[in-house]
């Protein structure tokens, strides 16, 4: 088969599309023909290298892809050849505490399709049964592709770790991105008064079409001081902040008293000021979260499938063009999300 994979970390110039061996399914394994994948900001830093991660190379990227079953390991029961799939890329052990509560993305060994092991960028991809939900025939590739890793992302840290209600303001910083506009798809959808930053007009457009009642050029505003404006100094009851070092402090300022900031990135850099004076003063909440639950999983891609909620599509492209792709999501070039596909797809 062929294959996006790097054999190093580094720039751009380490990403290659060619030949790799086919994967072989393991008994409870799916062995999937990818139609479309996604890139999401976690390519980047694998890409590049990340301190704790030490990957088996070459490396295959790609957490987010779609297809159609292949094969099956002796041991699945769920899927069988020509079933419709879509990767949801969080692997758990299901037997320890948090996975016997239902919370297996507390699991302590938790890791990442695509970040701590190979990814599914390649015309074949190996998949364990547990990893993959059904996509109905009527959803595009692109859709199906695109959805899981950025919708369930913004499902959990909204509907279950920020526990949003209806009527609360949410901001939602960088809605033009994957988790961004999932984010303020889902907010609206909650009946949230939701407040979206971006960096263009035509990135605002985007985010006001996703269903933000306001919006923001971070570019030309302080987002606090447009915030405190527009809510009458009162601030939002939930901030989504993934960018993290250059935003947080501007972020807490933002919240009103009782507020919650929950957060599943820091893309900018992980390590702020904290903040605590105006934390505990204004009895703020810092939430953490991390991709999903299968329950969420299935919950949110149901609306994704009926069409409740749509992955923005700003490109697709084929998979020897994955260099491409990566400068498109370093350069925050466009809005949503950028679609790769097999060559012999296209």
């Amino acid at each position: 088969m062929k294959a996006v994979q790097f054999d190093t970390h580094g720039d751009r110039d380490v990403i290659e599309y060619g030949e790799f061996p086919d994967p072989e399914p393991d008994r409870g394994e799916v062995l999937v023909d990818v139609k479309a994948g996604a890139l999401n900001h976690l390519d980047i830093w694998t890409r590049r290298g990340m301190p704790g991660i030490d990957l088996e190379m070459p490396h295959i990227p790609g957490s987010d892809a779609a297809g159609v079953v292949d094969a099956v390991g002796e041991d699945v029961t769920r899927f069988e050849p020509g079933d419709r799939v879509a990767v949801s890329a969080g692997v758990s052990c299901g037997e320890c505490e948090f996975c016997r509560h239902g919370e297996e993305s507390l699991c302590p060994s938790f890791h990442i399709i695509g970040e701590h092991v190979r990814g599914v960028h390649a015309e074949l991809a190996a998949v364990p049964a547990e990893n993959l939900v059904p996509v109905p025939s009527g959803v595009d590739w692109e859709v199906a592709g695109s959805a899981s890793l950025v919708f369930q992302t913004a499902w959990r840290m909204l509907q279950t770790r920020a526990d949003i209600e209806a009527g609360e303001k949410v901001l939602v910083l960088g809605a033009s991105g994957g988790v961004g506009h999932a984010a303020v798809q889902i907010a609206d959808h909650a009946g949230c008064e939701v407040f979206a930053t971006a960096s263009s007009e035509e990135k605002l457009s985007h985010a006001e079409a996703c269903g933000a009642d306001h919006v923001i050029d971070y570019e030309t505003n302080d987002f606090a001081e447009e915030i405190a404006e527009q809510t009458g100094r009162r601030g939002v009851d939930v901030v989504v902040d993934h960018v993290g070092e250059a935003t947080y402090p501007d972020s807490l300022k933002s919240m009103a008293n009782g507020g919650r900031l929950v957060t599943c990135g820091a893309t900018t850099g992980p390590n702020p000021d904290a903040g605590l004076n105006r934390i505990f003063w204004n009895q703020l909440s810092v939430i953490g979260s991390t991709m999903a639950t299968p329950g969420e999983v299935d919950d949110v891609l149901e609306l994704v499938w009926d069409g409740t909620f749509e992955p923005h599509v700003r490109k697709t492209l084929p998979m020897s063009e994955a260099a491409r792709a990566h400068e498109m999501i370093e350069n925050r070039e466009g809005f949503g999300k950028v679609v790769v596909k097999p060559d012999s797809e296209l």
